[in-house]
């Protein structure tokens, strides 16, 4: 059983950036993919990037590229989302999760484990 701990967000003005981290509490490495995914009131959860800790390969939601950037730190168990050029309707909760591979990992409903999340607000 993994356990995620999501930090970094807040509050911060349109056109500022963000660098949110994931912990987890046990070794990520081959073959898991840790997604980040947002939540706005009132909206369905959506993707914003993925990268599989074992070989880095990163993924993104077509709409967030380029304001994006998704790293890991294998030896902290510690996923990054840096994101930039932030718009008020980037704010939602954001949460990471993880499951096996990250084909398909825009369903959200396939990852297994979820953090509690972390706000970022936009204004």
């Amino acid at each position: 059983h993994v356990q995620l701990v999501e930090s970094g967000g807040g509050l911060v003005q349109p056109g500022g950036s963000l660098k949110l981290s994931c912990v987890a509490s046990g070794h990520i490495g081959a073959g898991i993919c840790v997604g980040w995914f947002r939540q706005a009131p009132g909206k369905e959860r959506e993707e914003v990037a993925a990268i599989n800790a074992g070989t880095g390969n990163t993924y993104y939601a077509e709409s967030l590229k380029g304001r994006v950037t998704v790293s890991r730190d294998n030896a902290q168990n510690t996923v990054y989302l840096q994101m930039s050029s932030l718009e008020s309707e980037d704010t939602a909760m954001y949460y990471c999760a993880t499951k096996r591979g990250c084909s398909s990992w825009k369903t959200y409903q396939l990852f297994d484990y979820w953090g509690q999340g972390t706000q970022v607000t936009v204004s």
